[in-house]
């Protein structure tokens, strides 16, 4: 479509183009898309003279309401530019004015990010988006609601611009790289929300298997085999070995499939909108880049968007993959060739709104008669059949179909069946299927974890243990009694030499070379990402089988058995943050060595490499949580090497999360952020970790800062190391660390109860003292967590200044013992304000999982902290630090 020089423009419109022709074009879309095509010919160098011929404007309206090209739908919701160079985890996790505004989404460019905001926090009402323009007054007049006028009523009722969701949706996937499509898939999950198998593309007329952003959701569920044990699996859905129902349509249908399908997987009790169906806001606009979308949820159920008659390919491969095909259809307009002419393994069933006419039951009894079917593979919906009973009957013969059906087929093993067909898989590509082979051989070799660590990963066992005792009576001196403290200290210093050289005798084992040769090169993202779940799944495995080991020994009461199961029960997690603190052993070890020694030498790269990791959004780990101990120097020199990368933009503010074990910290940093923290496969946090966040340029001028760390801290009392002499001292060293580093500290209590923190805040208290000496004073939030009472904040007004009493007595005795009795209140030494700085946040799910999603108000409270703590942040009286000030001293 070429654009030709004209004359001027008025109101808004494009150049060329009257009041007439855009009064004419009427739907919003239609001037979305005539605006979007007008800006892309400036761009390619047009001068703003350009108007539009009639048979242009033609073209655009074909194109709306036919049809379109992906391009253009891209450009109208401002994601064209992500088309070609998709849109990455750093710049969808970045914080910017929009992560914090309740501004009214105003344009279609603002639909697709205000959906990703809400879904990144697990918002259950990200599909409701709805676009409210500024209407051009000239264009549309205004109209008094007090008179009749039922035609400018009907005009006002039909201009709404409103996108479907699935369109939004596809077009997200379409611009997103495989890491930002695996958080999408990951997050709608958790939300319950219907998740892209095979994805369309309508300039290409071919579809794309979502193997690689399937492969991060896990599920627990039980199956029968399990249900009188109470037993679980806990598996990833793509190597679930279930069967598999697909839903299509044939030709136009009157039912409406997608709520069916949401009636029959809610229960009673619940009903909850899987898929978007056409009583949604927005499911009622047409659909212009996601017919042909093939949707996935849990249990399995997959749901086509579109007549079967349209995407052949699609249809052939529901019916090779699945153990049963219901096809929707009116028996009006029913016919079989098109259902004949593909050939699966699938069971047929017709599922059909019935009309009482003869014609349709005869056209219906020659279409099952052509298939072979019979009573039981019909389905019919008649006017007598409300749609709890016709749900029923659904759920009765798809139970039916399940039981009869031996087909169980893994989506990993879909993949030949999709390039037989024809359809393009995932991440297939050559830096993917490097990166898993290079993965595949580290993990292939363990056998048994436990002796895998021991051989391979040998720098952080006993003897790193010992070094962190060592380093620790350095400083203490408590066992030096009445021997000479110079003395004793060079002993010290010797043996820690003396374990330094032991390290250092062991090499750099077969599987650590693997693993650094790895993330050196240009493949490292998918190599940490299929050796994580690799990991993850031998773990899992491993931590199921030892389960079961404990379950049996309990109801023998073998007390020793039972203790060493417990002890593999702790030490049988393996993630990719061992070998990254072998990675950190390795160096630290090095450092003993002479200066020109070329093993020190070829190992001095180490910290760069781990930064730039760090700036691609990967974890760092600061505490070691099995030694409890901070590697110094490698957490020293790989923020050097951060600093000396990102420079000059190397301001950071820094937010920690403190709180009891198993309280939800993690979840809600995750919420907050976007963000994913490396958890090992059944086991909470051990130790602390931070992650980089970047700071868009919109923000740095309010915030004063390029970054924001995330740290991420493991549990406090927990059972484990309640066991230990020293596990009130590992908390109280943790609990000190991270107050100190942080800005902002959350300090996260379950239920509304806080006596649970109180030994931990005791020495939080000194902490904050220390802090007040160099200037820095922190501020505080207490998150109270899974209240979802209204009245929580009224309530608890009495709790409140007892917990404020509490803290007061707390810093007394602390400033006593510190000497600084000048300090007689928590606010002393603290920024805390009682009544702004506790939050109240309600349970995480809405029900039970695994059919149970992310419960919204937990969404909005979370939300509404992060506002808080971003707004604090803005008013943080105290400059943020450059990243070599973030030290541990």
């Amino acid at each position: 479509m070429a654009p030709s020089a004209g004359g001027g423009s008025t109101e808004g419109r494009p150049h060329g183009l009257n009041r007439a022709c855009w009064s004419l074009l009427g739907g919003y879309q239609c001037r979305q898309t005539l605006e979007a095509m007008w800006v892309k010919c400036l761009a390619q160098g047009h001068n703003d003279n350009v108007y539009f011929s009639c048979r242009d404007i033609l073209m655009i309206i074909v194109f709306v309401f036919t049809e379109t090209h992906v391009e253009y739908i891209l450009e109208d919701l401002g994601l064209g530019e992500y088309y070609n160079k998709k849109l990455s985890l750093n710049k969808m996790l970045q914080i910017d004015e929009k992560a914090i505004c309740d501004d009214v989404v105003m344009s279609n460019k603002d639909v697709a990010w205000y959906f990703l905001k809400k879904l990144m926090m697990v918002n259950v009402t990200a599909r409701s988006v709805r676009c409210t323009p500024v209407t051009d007054t000239n264009c549309i007049p205004t109209s008094d609601d007090s008179i009749l006028d039922l035609q400018n009523l009907v005009t006002s009722l039909s201009s709404a611009s409103t996108l479907n969701p699935l369109d939004i949706i596809t077009a997200l996937f379409l611009c997103s790289d495989g890491f930002v499509q695996q958080e999408l898939s990951l997050k709608m999950s958790m939300c319950q929300f219907a998740v892209p198998l095979l994805l369309p593309n309508c300039d290409s007329n071919q579809c794309t298997l979502m193997l690689w952003a399937l492969r991060d959701i896990v599920k627990k569920y039980r199956p029968k085999s399990l249900s009188e044990a109470k037993g679980f699996k806990e598996e990833r859905i793509v190597l679930s070995e279930i069967p598999m129902i697909s839903f299509v349509r044939f030709g136009n249908c009157s039912l409406s499939k997608s709520e069916i399908l949401n009636k029959l997987l809610s229960n009673s009790q619940q009903y909850h909108d899987t898929f978007v169906h056409r009583d949604m806001e927005g499911g009622d606009c047409p659909r212009t880049i996601s017919s042909g979308l093939a949707e996935i949820t849990w249990y399995l159920p997959l749901n086509l968007r579109g007549d079967i008659a349209s995407f052949e390919t699609q249809y052939a491969f529901l019916c090779q993959t699945s153990s049963a095909v219901f096809v929707f259809f009116d028996a009006s307009d029913f016919e079989c060739k098109q259902l004949m002419s593909i050939k699966g393994k699938a069971e047929m069933f017709l599922v059909g709104n019935l009309k009482s006419d003869k014609s349709s039951l005869c056209a219906l009894q020659n279409v099952a008669k052509e298939l072979g079917l019979t009573n039981n593979n019909i389905i019919l919906k008649t006017k007598q059949i409300n749609d709890a009973d016709f749900v029923q009957k659904l759920q009765k013969t798809m139970r039916g179909a399940i039981d009869g059906s031996k087909l169980r087929l893994q989506i990993e093993q879909m993949t030949s069946i999709a390039h037989d067909l024809g359809v393009h898989v995932d991440k297939n590509c050559p830096e993917s299927q490097n990166a898993r082979q290079n993965a595949n051989a580290i993990t292939a070799e363990i056998e048994d974890i436990l002796k895998f660590k021991e051989t391979q990963l040998p720098m952080q066992g006993q003897i790193w243990k010992a070094v962190t005792s060592l380093e620790k009576e350095e400083c203490r001196l408590r066992k030096a009694g009445s021997e000479n403290i110079e003395q004793y200290k060079w002993d010290l210093q010797e043996q820690r030499t003396n374990l330094r050289s032991k390290q250092n005798s062991y090499g750099i084992s077969e599987s650590m070379n693997s693993f650094l040769s790895a993330i050196s090169g240009s493949e490292r993202c998918y190599f940490l990402k299929w050796l994580r779940i690799n990991l993850d799944n031998l773990s899992r495995e491993k931590l199921s089988w030892l389960r079961e080991q404990y379950k049996e020994k309990s109801k023998a009461s073998n007390n020793n058995e039972i203790k060493e199961i417990d002890i593999q029960l702790s030490n049988s997690s393996l993630g990719t943050e061992h070998f990254f603190r072998e990675m950190g052993q390795i160096y630290e070890a090095s450092l003993s060595l002479p200066e020109n020694d070329p093993s020190r030498q070829q190992l001095q790269h180490l910290p760069r490499l781990c930064a730039q990791l760090l700036i691609d959004g990967f974890p760092l780990e600061l505490v070691d949580g099995d030694a409890s101990n901070v590697p110094l120097r490698w957490v020293s020199d790989v923020l050097a090497q951060l600093n000396e990368l990102v420079s000059p933009n190397n301001k950071i503010l820094v937010v920690t999360v403190l709180g009891v074990q198993s309280t939800g910290k993690s979840t809600l940093l995750n919420t907050m952020f976007g963000v994913q923290f490396a958890v090992s496969s059944g086991r909470c946090t051990r130790g602390a970790f931070m992650l980089l966040i970047k700071v868009s340029e919109d923000m740095k001028t309010s915030l004063n800062c390029d970054f924001l760390v995330i740290i991420d801290t493991e549990g406090l009392k927990s059972p484990e190391l309640a066991q230990l002499d020293d596990g009130h001292e590992h908390d109280n060293e943790l609990a000190t660390l991270v107050v100190g580093l942080s800005d902002i500290t959350l300090i996260n209590i379950a239920m509304e109860n806080s006596t649970e923190m109180k030994d931990i805040l005791q020495i939080v208290v000194h902490a904050f003292l220390r802090m007040k000496e160099i200037g820095k004073k922190p501020k505080c939030q207490f998150v109270h967590q899974n209240v979802s009472d209204v009245s929580a904040h009224e309530k608890n007004l009495r709790d409140r200044k007892l917990l404020l009493q509490q803290l007061n007595e707390m810093t007394q005795a602390a400033a006593k013992m510190e000497r600084k009795e000048e300090n007689k209140s928590f606010t002393d030494v603290m920024d805390y304000d009682p009544d702004t700085g506790n939050w109240y946040i309600p349970g995480l799910w809405n029900g039970s999982p695994p059919m149970a999603p992310v419960n919204a108000g937990y969404s909005e409270a979370v939300y509404e902290l992060k506002k808080n703590v971003i707004q604090l942040l803005t008013n943080c009286e105290s400059s943020a630090n450059d990243i070599l000030e973030f030290h541990f001293e």
